[in-house]
């Protein structure tokens, strides 16, 4: 696929109109769109994810959009971190064709409350969806009109929020859509902490222990695909976080479409989330069970 090598040549639009506009002269010319939606405060973790739609694609969009919808009361949206600038500059960097950034009226003119809800049910509870409630009604309904206003062939997701590229793809059948979801692999730090807009919470004594959710992923992984009970493995990993100074939000073990697991489950994810100083890390690993697994067991 064609490269952007014109570093100078990304279009920043805020307008719904002229996004439609430019993209249907794209569309009309037959070439293939991509689109990476993004919060901002980019790291190396988008960027992978840009990376992957410049390989796939003629034309690449980037949005940007702090979305308030998918935030809870009492949680980050005000100190979540706006990074606009720098924003730009690493996505022309990157070879970002097009960044839509629109404003809340923009998206939301009739406010939040009046807003028509898109809900995912079944996959966008529990997990994430058990502690934040209607944060995947928020996702997913921002995601739609992404979808709606870019009308992509093809999107990227990051598998870090597994549960959220998830509920996407579940969104995107259930609706017909058109569209290619693509994951693309968590990128981590060098000790192996998975990148997040939100690892800039912590303090220098609180990054430190951070990457301790991944070490206890790791070894609660292969404590399982080494046969060792559910049951007993997550209890272990509660006291690991909890002993390392983390305070778990959940540790559960569910098969690859967040289902229970079941004595014949063998593809299984490990997820978790849990709280760090004012920092909420979430991370998962794939998992292969054995068949002497007792997988009936969740805590």
């Amino acid at each position: 696929m064609p490269v952007n090598d014109d570093k100078t040549a990304m279009h920043t639009l805020r307008d719904i109109s002229e996004l439609r506009h430019t993209l249907r002269e794209h569309r009309l010319r037959g070439q293939r769109i991509a689109l990476v939606p993004t919060m901002g405060n980019l790291h190396a973790g988008h960027l992978a994810l840009v990376a992957r739609a410049r390989q796939s694609a003629d034309v690449v969009v980037a949005s940007l959009f702090v979305n308030p919808m998918q935030f809870g009361p009492g949680e980050d949206l005000d100190a979540y971190p706006r990074t606009f600038e720098a924003d730009q500059t690493q996505l022309t960097e990157a070879g970002c064709d097009i960044l839509f950034s629109p404003t809340v009226s923009a998206l939301y003119p009739n406010g939040l409350d009046a807003q028509t809800l898109v809900h995912v049910p079944e996959m966008g509870e529990g997990l994430c969806g058990g502690s934040r409630p209607g944060h995947f009604d928020g996702v997913s309904t921002v995601v739609s009109m992404l979808f709606n206003l870019v009308q992509p062939d093809v999107a990227f997701f990051g598998q870090k929020d597994y549960q959220q590229l998830a509920v996407i793809r579940k969104m995107v059948s259930d609706l017909h859509l058109p569209i290619e979801i693509i994951g693309v692999p968590i990128v981590r730090a060098e000790d192996g902490l998975a990148l997040s807009s939100r690892n800039g919470y912590l303090s220098q004594q609180e990054r430190a222990v951070a990457p301790a959710l991944y070490q206890t992923l790791c070894s609660l992984r292969d404590a399982l695909e080494h046969g060792e009970s559910v049951e007993q493995v997550l209890h272990r990993g509660h006291t690991a976080l909890y002993d390392a100074g983390f305070t778990p939000d959940y540790l559960e073990l569910r098969d690859t479409m967040l289902g229970p697991v079941t004595p014949s489950t063998r593809h299984a994810v490990l997820l978790a989330a849990a709280h760090l100083g004012p920092a909420r890390l979430i991370d998962n690993l794939s998992v292969q069970l054995p068949a002497a697994t007792n997988a009936s067991h969740q805590r």
